[in-house]
């Protein structure tokens, strides 16, 4: 049986450095290394729609059922602006949490704007859903998954050298995004169609 998707809030990766080979080149550095057709920014996570509805009934200690959270949250998902394509620049591989080797990116201000945007917006969701301590329940909620409570922009690109902690500097490169996007919205149902 398959899992369910997670969601997350992300711009897709539409090339690293000028070509193929900046890309290629970080598997010098980096092992198993992913393919680049799948890589990503990620402006929010939100994780698996259940598991966040279950972690918001349970911190309401059900006042906000499950069933009442999912719909807010596919609503307000459905809503969220767009960010446009952008482009960063890295020069510098860091070890992310659970094994995995990410490019540090250096994004424009309104991408960290955005992501603000996102967070804040989150926070409101959460309020109306009379979660209380908000921000404790952003860095507990285990479908959230937040490790730290600041933004760091990277894209995973693999699995870091065995027993080195990083970071390594790297020569730099531009890492080009698309159009912000949900990653798995197409698994999201319908909002006035999701179960109580």
């Amino acid at each position: 049986m398959q899992a369910p998707p997670r969601i997350t809030v992300e711009a897709p990766v539409l090339r690293v450095g000028s070509g193929p080979s900046d890309y290629e080149s970080l598997g010098n550095v980096v092992q198993s290394l992913r393919r680049p057709q799948g890589l990503h920014l990620t402006l929010l996570h939100i994780g698996i729609l259940d598991d966040f509805a279950q972690d918001v009934q349970d911190w309401t200690k059900g006042i906000t059922p499950a069933g009442d959270a999912s719909r807010a949250t596919v609503r307000w998902l459905r809503c969220l602006p767009g960010l446009a394509g952008f482009a960063g620049t890295s020069d510098r591989l860091i070890v992310l949490g659970g094994r995995i080797s990410g490019l540090e990116v250096d994004v424009p201000q309104h991408v960290h704007d955005y992501q603000v945007s996102l967070v804040q917006g989150l926070r409101d969701l959460l309020d109306g859903l009379l979660v209380d301590n908000v921000d404790d329940f952003i860095l507990g909620s285990p479908a959230l998954g937040f490790r730290y409570p600041h933004w760091v922009p990277h894209v995973a690109v693999g699995r870091p050298p065995l027993r080195e902690r990083g970071p390594w500097t790297i020569p730099p490169v531009t890492v080009d995004c698309g159009p912000s996007r949900i990653r798995n919205g197409q698994f999201l149902p319908a909002a006035d169609k999701v179960p109580d």
